[in-house]
């Protein structure tokens, strides 16, 4: 598995640098201060992708808010998606609160709309999301991000808190696999 890791990230299309990334996500917080000033939002981090793009982001935000986290995944260290599995639920109650649910991908958009819908199920007065990525596809998502980063093509990515099978989330770019090595887009 090591040697194909190796092979993945020697063989990458870098597609934005680090500093590209953190310009996106300076304008991604300030997005955020402004829409979000005087509402004690929840910061709801999206493991374990979103961890890279939270932490990064969170200290950028200049607004009172608490902190809690949600592990949803369809990919389970894969590189196909499949049925959602529930890992982590917020503990922070979410009646009448505002949330802010931070991912690194928007992808096709469906563990997300879950998420967003576990949370006005539990009775948050508004949802707002933000993903580092999003990716562009042929065809409509069930959702769209609040906040959206940066967007690239519908390409296997990995950096950034974005992985190729469990590997290279902590990568310092958002990165391509080469369409000759990667698998079926996700």
């Amino acid at each position: 598995m090591l040697k194909e890791i190796e092979h993945i990230q020697a063989s990458a299309d870098l597609l934005y640098s680090e500093r590209q990334v953190e310009a996106a996500l300076d304008r991604m917080a300030q997005a955020i201060n402004a829409a979000l000033a005087g509402t004690s939002p929840l910061f709801l981090c999206v493991m374990n992708g979103g961890m890279v793009t939270a932490g990064k982001l969170l200290t950028r935000l200049n607004i009172p808010l608490t902190i809690d986290a949600v592990n949803a995944s369809r990919y389970q260290n894969q590189t196909l998606g499949g049925t959602i599995e529930w890992l982590l639920k917020p503990q922070t109650p979410l009646k009448n609160r505002t949330v802010l649910i931070v991912d690194d991908i928007l992808d096709e958009g469906i563990t997300l709309e879950a998420i967003c819908q576990f949370c006005k199920d539990q009775g948050a007065a508004a949802v707002y999301t933000a993903v580092l990525v999003d990716k562009i596809l042929d065809h409509d998502k069930p959702i769209r991000a609040d906040f959206v980063g940066l967007q690239v093509e519908n390409r296997y990515l990995f950096g950034y808190g974005m992985d190729y099978k469990g590997y290279l989330r902590n990568a310092a770019g958002i990165y391509a696999c080469k369409l000759s090595t990667e698998d079926t887009p996700s």
